[in-house]
C-alpha cells in the first residue's frame, strides 16, 4: 500500500515540476493545462491519507499551497499579477491549518500518551 502511495507522491512532484517549468517560461496554455492534473493528484493523495490525521493535515496544507501557487500563476498570467491577495487567502489556510495540528492536536495527542 505505501509503494502504492509513493507512486503517486512521485508523480505529483513530477506534474507540479512541470506546471511551475511552464509557468516560470510563460508557457500560459500548458502551465494552466498541468494546474489541474496537479492539483487532482494532490487531492486524491489526501484523500488517500484521510484516515491518518497527521498526513491528512499535511496534505491538506499542500492543496492549500498548490491552490495558492496556481492561483498566483494565474494572476500572472491573465490579470497582471493582480490575484495574489487570492493567493495569501490560500497560503494562510494552509498555514492555518498546520498551525492548528502543531498548536492543538499533536501536543493534545502527546499529552494523551
Amino acid at each position: 500500500m505505501i509503494q502504492n502511495i509513493r507512486k503517486y507522491e512521485n508523480l505529483h512532484i513530477l506534474l507540479w515540476l512541470v506546471k511551475d517549468v511552464c509557468w516560470i517560461s510563460n508557457f500560459k496554455v500548458m502551465g494552466m493545462v498541468m494546474a489541474l492534473p496537479t492539483i487532482i493528484v494532490a487531492i486524491f493523495i489526501t484523500y488517500i491519507h484521510r484516515n491518518i490525521i497527521s498526513e491528512l493535515i499535511h496534505n491538506m496544507a499542500v492543496c492549500c499551497w498548490i491552490f495558492a501557487n496556481i492561483t498566483w500563476m494565474t494572476g500572472e498570467f491573465f490579470f497582471n499579477d493582480g490575484t495574489r491577495p487570492y493567493a495569501i487567502v490560500f497560503f494562510s489556510l494552509g498555514v492555518t491549518i498546520l498551525s492548528y495540528y502543531y498548536l492543538y492536536l499533536l501536543p493534545f495527542k502527546i499529552k494523551k500518551r
